[in-house]
């Protein structure tokens, strides 16, 4: 063996540094989240306070339930770009049906649930349309939802319109709202609905034939095309996973704000995509887990909270949480490349 081959040999053996080992780590964001947290306490130590903490908690899981959604189209190499229009759209719907202020079902036993079944099915439905357009018409997913995300807005505007006067729907049934507002076991009911909703999103992922197929089309569409994965199915089934998340989430934010409201979500999107990609979700496509979104989800939210109590207009604060973005997509590159070296 020549002194070259001896040193490519040593070189591919060698041992990563701890510095390597923690950059490549699918943990380095909770590692993230602890050393930002530590470091940011000297500076706002009501950080620390139950109080917070708390706040920290209720802001993460609606938006980690959307989040969780976008984790799936990500990883087929999509982008949904409709989620906070699916939101409002879904929660004016559901208002309509129950509202005690001439509802469809209002003031009968089945407004909460009908309203229920509307609005996880509206999600659903728009997702999978979403689905349908990118697979069936072949544009990109980028083109259609931005399409959806601009005409679902109008629609939402023009359906709050034509139930009522004001700018929302209000008077909801005090059995929707508890979704949002009320706990069990001294736990927040949001924490235990986002729970169910992660824990079927990672079996799904990692358990099932789906999941293995969603890798396969982000890793190599054609190839898994080739490999008689049905390549359209499964990305309308994302699509509709995404739509059903953000449904989940609509639930969640029109209970705690007790209306249905046409500019609910309006102003998600980057907070969503952000968390995704922040976690370690690439945007190439076959690459994502759903225990990474909650840490990007995690990370995303301290920082925004951190930025607010240390007085930051908001400006300054989507400037950085914008910059912090694009730094965890730089991140994502440079690990890719290392990891596809062997280190």
């Amino acid at each position: 063996m020549s002194a070259s081959a001896v040193d490519r040999a040593t070189v591919g053996t060698r041992r990563p540094g701890l510095l390597t080992r923690l950059f490549v780590s699918e943990y380095l964001v909770l590692y993230l989240c602890a050393a930002y947290f530590l470091a940011i306490l000297p500076v706002v130590p009501q950080m620390a306070s139950f109080a917070v903490l708390q706040n920290v908690l209720a802001d993460m899981l609606p938006l980690l339930a959307v989040a969780i959604g976008q984790t799936f189209v990500l990883i087929i190499a999509g982008i949904d770009l409709s989620v906070g229009s699916i939101i409002a759209m879904v929660s004016v719907a559901g208002a309509s049906v129950m509202t005690g202020d001439g509802g469809y079902l209002g003031g009968s036993a089945l407004a909460v649930p009908g309203a229920l079944v509307v609005m996880l099915g509206l999600g659903a439905a728009l997702g999978a349309l979403n689905g349908l357009c990118v697979t069936r018409l072949s544009m990109p997913p980028f083109i259609v939802t931005l399409a959806g995300m601009m005409f679902w807005s109008g629609a939402a505007i023009w359906f709050t319109t034509f139930h009522t006067t004001t700018s929302s729907i209000a008077n909801l049934p005090r059995g929707f709202v508890v979704i949002g507002q009320g706990a069990a076991l001294g736990v927040a009911n949001s924490f235990w609905v986002v729970l169910a909703l992660g824990l079927a999103a990672h079996v799904i992922l990692a358990r099932t034939v789906l999941g293995r197929r969603l890798y396969a089309i982000g890793r190599n569409r054609r190839t898994a095309l080739v490999s008689g994965v049905p390549v359209g199915r499964a990305v309308v089934l994302a699509f509709a996973i995404s739509g059903l998340c953000a449904a989940v989430a609509s639930i969640l934010y029109t209970g705690r704000l007790e209306t249905g409201t046409p500019i609910l979500g309006d102003r998600i999107l980057l907070d969503v995509i952000g968390a995704v990609v922040i976690g370690g979700t690439s945007l190439f496509g076959g690459k994502g887990k759903i225990v990474w979104t909650v840490f990007g989800v995690l990370f995303l939210v301290l920082l925004d909270t951190s930025l607010k109590m240390l007085g930051m207009s908001l400006f300054f604060v989507l400037a950085i949480k914008g910059a912090v973005i694009l730094l965890a997509a730089v991140i994502d590159a440079l690990r890719t490349r290392m990891l596809a070296r062997g280190l």
